[in-house]
């Protein structure tokens, strides 16, 4: 790879990138960097309201060679919805290069606490985190990969978690459904390659502890801003010692959406400050 080959490389210049949860902290900043790298984004979301303040962001982007932003609703769980959007997508940008599934999270009723015992969690909301994470990402595969088939490229970023790796206390669910995610891609990778064409690649994300408005009040406390017990116990065990921020992503999704990563399929890459590696001695 020559000189101009390396600095075309990050150029998404005339590519479609779908988002799905785009709307959220690290779908949005995402899209904002996939904007400024010359892609067209289509930000997915079911409440596209929510894309306001990223839509506005990227309108302040002033330099040349910058992409395009397009706020689509689509339900991760409601394939009608997302077929919907498939076709706006393939009017507005033409068809989708690349699909990153960032759709996805926990919920208050599926995570056990002093008042909310394992035995007690109701199946509803197990059954919420489940389709949620798991189909929320197999059905935008089989929606937006179908179109990657017919011509034979294309790349799948999925996200799943830290807690895929190291099943964290009180959240069961949430770990299950993110270690589906990452078994999931690892199948989706062979079967891609195998099957259809090996230039169509699945990944995925693990990020490690990020302090976003899901999980803030678990880790600091609401009143005084300190650390919980269980914000303490991550930092303690991340050798880099501070929670991720979004922008700590977005090195690694331009190098998997990108030609840089022509050979790696089936990757499920750590982001997480060294937690992974870290034994705890």
């Amino acid at each position: 790879m020559d000189l101009h080959e390396i600095t075309l490389t990050y150029d998404f210049s005339g590519r479609t990138v779908i988002i799905t949860g785009g709307a959220g902290i690290l779908g949005g900043e995402m899209a904002c960097a996939l904007v400024g790298c010359g892609a067209n984004v289509a930000i997915l979301d079911r409440d596209p309201k929510l894309a306001d303040r990223l839509i506005e962001r990227i309108k302040m982007m002033e330099k040349p060679g910058i992409g395009r932003a397009a706020v689509v609703y689509a339900d991760v769980l409601q394939r009608d919805t997302l077929l919907q959007a498939e076709e706006v997508i393939r009017r507005e940008f033409g068809a989708a290069d690349a699909l990153i599934n960032a759709a996805g999270g926990n919920k208050p009723q599926a995570t056990t606490s002093a008042d909310l015992s394992f035995f007690d969690v109701p199946a509803d909301a197990l059954r919420f985190v489940f389709d949620l994470n798991m189909l929320g990402t197999v059905i935008p595969c089989q929606v937006f990969g179908q179109g990657m088939v017919e011509r034979g490229e294309g790349v799948i970023l999925n996200i799943s978690s830290m807690s895929a790796y190291r099943p964290l206390t009180r959240v069961a669910a949430y770990c299950a459904a993110k270690a589906g995610v990452s078994n999931f891609t690892q199948w989706l990778a062979v079967h891609m390659a195998q099957t259809y064409s090996p230039r169509i690649r699945v990944n995925a994300l693990a990020p490690g502890f990020f302090l976003t408005e899901q999980n803030r009040f678990l880790l600091t406390d609401r009143e005084t801003g300190e650390l919980t017990a269980r914000g303490r116990a991550i930092i303690e065990h991340t050798p880099m010692g501070r929670f991720g921020v979004p922008e700590d992503l977005l090195g690694a999704v331009l190098w998997l959406l990108s030609p840089a990563s022509a050979f790696v399929t089936g990757v499920v890459l750590p982001i997480d400050g060294g937690f992974a590696a870290f034994s705890g001695v």
